[in-house]
């Protein structure tokens, strides 16, 4: 691991263990259910806008490395942000990480700060001399900000619960933390396109106010590398998760079942209509301030290739798989034909769950890429056609995730006619919206690979995380084989 730099507290005195056992209780920790050991804890600074009856907070940086593969072992990089009380603060129990005696503290009872409220208004005051263009002494940690809005000093923060990789934390109803849990030397997308698109008016995402960052030292780099650790946005108070929305839409469809979804008091035609046009202005601001590329016919048979591999890994891994083998292969085939492909900046991770829907229109948020994707392959421009895909597949799963909540018996096969119907509509409405008419034989081409290829890994997710949901990407690659 490449080592903070100098000038920075030290951790040599940390039980690996503790931090271990709190890592497999978080929501956020991407390793449970893996055996890992802790290999290194790295302090990487302070935390400053402490007042005189704020507690120390201090970022650490835990590595982890995996039993598994030890001729190459895997490790990851979490942030954990600690604050300290000399005292037991039993409101923090729940929190709780240990207690040890510091080199630089002295005895200290160790929480992870992002549950302390006296700990985010450190991080809020911080943000607010960065727009002064003031840091605290010798401080390794740089906060940044952009013109055009007074942070709420006053603000009480509040830690988001949900399954999340990330943590979020809200500041009264003025702005919203995310710190990045699993860490990667360089830029983080997420900052990087919320950053340009403020800066160019995007109507639909959240204005960017600021980010954390710091500097690793990295042999490769003169200076060193930044890591990016947190960034500050608006919040958008009056948003409903785009999830929740169309889940919502199911369940007033599946109430009255004898109607079609065109006649469904929770018709989400004109929803997907929204957001089709909303994710076309997103591409669009994306093309236009980012680089596009026009690759060649090479380019296409790569794609192709890449992703027939990805249904051989698949096929291996879920048997079901290979009686769609020669349909899916056939899709991607077409792929090859292609005179060229377009690339450029997209979201990478798109569906449903990224979608917010405010009083003021559909935002999209999270441009962090697929989780799962290295930082260098997560920063690669890609197909539009990509994000579409993944915005498609969800509308299939949203109608299916009810279904699968259904008690034994609830479940008819109106109710499947139905739930076929409703992704049916959405998908065609979203597609209509965002491409503005019929789409060139080219892109259908492109999509519907895009399509296979994310239901193929859907395939894969749900059969080692929820077997149960195997059928609903089971079934829409079957649908696609149907006569």
């Amino acid at each position: 691991m490449s080592t903070p730099q100098t000038n920075r507290p030290t951790a040599d005195h940390l039980d690996r263990d503790l931090f271990h056992d709190y890592l497999v209780r978080t929501r956020w920790f991407g390793g449970k259910g893996r055996t890992f050991e802790v290999t290194d804890i790295t302090a990487i600074g302070e935390v400053p806008g402490r007042l005189d009856t704020s507690p120390h907070v201090v970022i650490y940086l835990v590595e982890v490395t995996y039993a598994e593969g030890t001729s190459s072992p895997e490790t990851e990089l979490y942030q954990v942000p600690l604050t300290f009380y000399e005292h037991p603060e039993g409101r923090l129990d729940h929190a709780f990480i240990g207690w040890w005696e510091d080199p630089t503290y002295g005895w200290v009872h160790a929480y992870d700060a992002l549950h302390d409220r006296e700990a985010m208004a450190c991080w809020l005051r911080s943000f607010a001399a960065a727009a002064e263009g003031e840091t605290g002494p010798d401080s390794v940690l740089a906060f940044h900000r952009l013109a055009g809005h007074n942070l709420d000093l006053e603000a009480h923060s509040t830690l988001f619960s949900g399954e999340q990789s990330n943590s979020s934390v809200a500041f009264g109803e003025d702005s919203l933390m995310k710190v990045f849990r699993k860490v990667t030397p360089g830029v983080n997308p997420d900052i990087q396109i919320h950053e340009v698109l403020t800066e160019a008016g995007s109507e639909h995402v959240a204005p960017l106010y600021g980010w954390l960052d710091t500097v690793i030292s990295d042999d490769s780099a003169e200076g060193g590398t930044t890591m990016q650790l947190a960034m500050l946005q608006k919040f958008l108070r009056t948003a409903t998760d785009g999830w929740d929305l169309a889940l919502a839409s199911v369940r007033a469809l599946f109430a009255e079942p004898e109607l079609h979804a065109t006649d469904s008091g929770g018709d989400f035609a004109g929803e997907a209509t929204r957001l089709g046009e909303a994710l076309a202005h997103v591409h669009a601001d994306l093309a236009e301030h980012f680089p596009t590329y026009d690759l060649g016919a090479s380019a296409a048979v790569e794609l192709a290739d890449a992703m027939a591999h990805r249904l051989d890994r698949a096929a291996a891994a879920v048997p079901e798989l290979e009686q769609h083998r020669e349909v899916l292969e056939g899709i991607f085939a077409e792929v090859r034909t292609l005179d060229g492909l377009s690339v450029q900046t997209i979201h990478g991770d798109l569906h449903l769950g990224q979608t917010l829907r405010t009083s003021m229109g559909w935002k999209i948020v999270d441009f962090e890429g697929e989780p799962a994707k290295p930082l260098s392959e997560r920063l690669k421009p890609d197909s539009r056609w990509r994000d579409v895909a993944g915005m498609l597949r969800s509308f299939d799963y949203a109608p299916n995730a009810v279904i699968q909540g259904m008690t034994a018996g609830e479940e008819t096969e109106q109710l499947r006619l139905r739930a076929v119907e409703w992704a049916n509509r959405n998908r065609n409405f979203l597609l209509v919206a965002y491409a503005g008419g019929d789409l060139t034989p080219e892109q259908r081409t492109l999509l519907a690979a895009y399509v296979a290829d994310k239901a193929v890994y859907e395939c894969v997710y749900e059969a080692r995380n929820r077997p149960s949901w195997l059928e609903i990407p089971l079934s829409a690659i079957a649908r696609i084989g149907a006569p």
